[in-house]
């Protein structure tokens, strides 16, 4: 227990001592002259600073020579201003083990010079360097350690894949994007300890697909978007993609069947499905993508026991399916129907049938509120879908027409959800009332046309809500200042909101600068500078103070008339100077405790 606390202690020491000495240049400036220190710093910490400059763009370099002699791994994807510059300073580092330069669009042939001969480096990402061509493969030959290179979507042809052959440590070869052909397979064939091969929009046939069997450790195949319909027996396989291929047969030959755990084929089209899965282990297949493709019939599901995660949005699913996915469900813990034409009695069929279901999707689906009592009985469920859907919040009772209810209180036995997306769809703001006592929520995407400031009132009461979305609502400059937000609340996107001003939105990030705010009129730029210089409190108070006097000039407005199943949003009525001088709380404030006993439609 002692050794437990001392660890936390020097723990949070060290991230105190990262942070003052990465909060300004000159602070980094301070140290950057005493930098034979850090030459005794461990790995580790060298690395965690390093990635804390990145991040903070504080990073330049020549700042890079300070670490040549303990960082091990440098992930600078996406950074456009990596250079030819900075790759000089790289090559100097004695011990860097791995090097991501993934979306570097800066980086050239020439540039991979610096860092030929390194003896440590052992794993290498240019994927998306769409200036690297053959001649850089040249450079990369010399660093014969290398058991990882990512070259995807880079200009190598068929020729520069061919060079790789003096590589003979490679255990994984992304080439994804290049136009590989049998030829320059062929030539692969030395790289005999290869586990992964991505060859994805190659040129690869069936014909160079039966010389994969030369790799016998393959356990990573990836052919999606090739002209590869059959392979032969790669028993080695346990991850197979052949998506938007058109599948004849997979492991057709006579032998043991392929032991596949994860099996992706979203998009293609299945010739014949007793074919394709008959020489497929079914016990020991845990992973099955088949969104977006041709399967008429699911009766192979229930010889899969071991499935956990199964993807079948935008395939022919329909409630009649559901029995052959409930067959596989004791062991499910993600199933994604989105897109597809399952119905309540669908979902109704799976109750019972999922104890370990955690992730549930079922957006665009014909689905209403009547679907959400049997998502209540899925105990162990973590995350919901039901965004673009007919579920409005609210459900009838058998007896008084009048008498409705909110639909979402058969989600309060969901003691472990902590994601739920109800985007798109017709819902009230006394709808969110159940979602209170929703202890574990973490994460709530709301989008409605007729959700207004009342809708802050409820959400304020989710006790751990890290990320919030209320999107194109009718959220006005009174709601969002009197929104007292989770003391949890990082994210708070308020997207599509367009009655909120600059002004106001500018006051609430300044009031709360640890939650990252998104809206049209606030920009990353905006985001960062509040971040690094806060209103002095007596800019804040006076701010306030304007705000508040512009506030006193607004008046109320009834709440959004609706009736039937067809909303009109009342927006439509007025010019935007107008819908500005209009503020919906108080009356929304006032009718919410009354809202759940009146018909929603």
């Amino acid at each position: 227990m002692e050794s437990n606390c001392r660890d936390q202690e020097t723990s949070q020491l060290v991230s105190m001592c990262i942070e003052v000495a990465t909060e300004s240049a000159v602070a980094v400036e301070t140290w950057r002259r005493q930098r034979r220190t850090l030459e005794r710093m461990p790995s580790h910490l060298a690395d965690a600073l390093l990635h804390r400059l990145l991040r903070r763009r504080l990073l330049f370099p020549s700042l890079l020579e300070v670490f040549k002699y303990n960082v091990e791994e440098i992930d600078l994807k996406g950074e456009n201003c990596v250079d030819a510059e900075w790759m000089a300073y790289l090559g100097a580092f004695r011990y860097l083990r791995s090097l991501n330069l993934a979306y570097c669009r800066r980086i050239n042939n020439s540039s991979l010079w610096s860092i030929s001969g390194m003896t440590n480096l052992k794993e290498l990402d240019l994927s998306r360097c769409s200036k690297i061509t053959d001649a850089g493969i040249e450079h990369l030959l010399s660093i014969p350690a290398l058991e990882k290179l990512c070259i995807s979507e880079t200009g190598v042809t068929a020729d520069g894949v061919a060079l790789l052959t003096s590589l003979t440590n490679l255990l994984i070869l992304d080439l994804g994007g290049l136009p590989v052909t049998d030829s320059a397979l062929s030539s692969l064939q030395v790289l005999s300890k290869l586990q992964y091969l991505d060859l994805w929009g190659s040129e690869v046939s069936n014909e160079g697909a039966a010389l994969l069997k030369v790799f016998p450790g393959l356990s990573f195949l990836n052919l999606a978007w090739t002209n590869v319909t059959k392979l032969p027996n790669l028993f080695s396989l346990t991850c197979l993609n052949m998506s938007n291929c058109t599948i004849h047969s997979l492991f057709k030959e006579e032998g043991c069947r392929a032991h596949l755990e994860k099996l992706i084929i979203s998009g293609a089209t299945i010739t014949d499905v007793h074919d394709t899965f008959l020489h497929v282990e079914a016990s020991c297949l845990s992973y099955l993508d088949l969104s977006n493709s041709s399967v008429p019939s699911f009766c192979f599901l229930p010889s899969m026991k071991a499935i956990t995660h199964l993807n079948l949005s935008g395939s022919l699913v329909v409630d009649d399916s559901i029995n052959d996915i409930a067959s596989v469900g004791a062991n499910l813990r993600y199933l994604n129907l989105s897109n597809t034409k399952i119905s309540c009695a669908g979902v109704a069929l799976l109750a019972g049938h999922v104890p370990c279901l955690e992730t549930i999707l079922l957006s665009c689906t014909s689905i209403d509120d009547t679907a959400i009592s049997y998502i209540g009985m899925m105990a162990s469920l973590k995350v919901a879908n039901l965004s673009c859907t007919n579920v409005k919040g609210f459900i009838h009772q058998d007896g008084n027409e009048s008498d409705w209810v909110p639909s979402f209180s058969a989600l309060q036995n969901l003691s472990y959800l902590e994601r739920l997306e109800l985007d798109e769809i017709q819902m009230q703001d006394a709808a969110l009332c159940p979602l209170t006592s929703l202890g574990r929520l973490s994460y709530l995407s709301l989008g409605s046309g007729i959700l207004t400031d009342a809708s802050f009132y409820h959400v304020s009461s989710i006790p751990r809500l890290k990320s919030l979305g209320i999107r194109d609502a009718v959220l006005t400059d009174t709601g969002l200042d009197s929104f007292v937000p989770p003391p949890t609340l990082e994210v708070l996107d308020l997207r599509g909101c367009w009655l909120l001003t600059e002004d106001v939105l500018s006051f609430f990030c300044q009031k709360y600068p640890q939650i990252e705010v998104k809206h049209e009129l606030v920009s990353t730029s905006t985001t960062e500078k509040r971040n690094s210089s806060f209103l002095s409190p007596d800019k804040a108070t006076a701010r306030s103070l304007q705000y508040k006097h512009k506030q006193g000039k607004l008046s109320v407005l009834s709440p959004l008339q609706f009736g039937g199943d067809t909303f009109l949003d009342q927006r439509l009525k007025y010019s935007r100077e107008d819908l500005l001088s209009l503020q919906f709380s108080s009356a929304s404030f006032s009718i919410s405790t009354n809202q759940g006993n009146q018909n929603p439609q």
